[in-house]
């Protein structure tokens, strides 16, 4: 990716804590990069396994219930896993275009900072925690 257009100093940050600086911002987006490299990774070989268990249906039809409700709990349970490794990968590459945008640390609700030290902690974080902890609540 290229550079930013802004200083990573210029990213919104809470009362008392330090800007960010263009070394933390770009190994945050390393890392998010990583991530993303491996989530889709992950995801491609779910998603492998899952077409391979529907082919395997057909073969399956003379099953007894208990084998048969075996593995539509093993589809099911591999579905889930990819749906969770797809919202995992979609949260990954929304922080990294609010980082080339220069919104990243802004929340989406309410607009004022999501704070540096929850975003080091959760990169992927797009509410600050009062308005997390409203979301929450609902």
């Amino acid at each position: 990716m290229t550079a930013a257009p802004y200083s990573a100093a210029d990213l919104p940050v809470r009362p008392g804590e330090e800007p960010w600086s263009d070394a933390e911002l770009g190994q945050l987006r390393v890392e998010l990069e990583k991530e993303a490299v491996a989530l889709r990774a992950e995801l491609g070989e779910s998603q492998a396994q899952i077409a391979a268990r529907l082919g395997d249906a057909a073969t399956e039809a003379g099953d007894d219930e208990a084998d048969a409700s075996s593995k539509l709990f093993e589809r099911e349970h591999e579905l889930a896993l990819s749906n969770n490794t797809r919202e995992l990968l979609e949260q990954t590459e929304h922080a990294l275009v609010r980082i080339e945008a220069g919104t990243y640390g802004v929340c989406e609700s309410c607009g004022k900072p999501i704070g540096k030290a929850r975003l080091q902690a959760f990169p992927r974080a797009t509410l600050c925690v009062t308005c997390k902890q409203r979301q929450e609540r609902r």
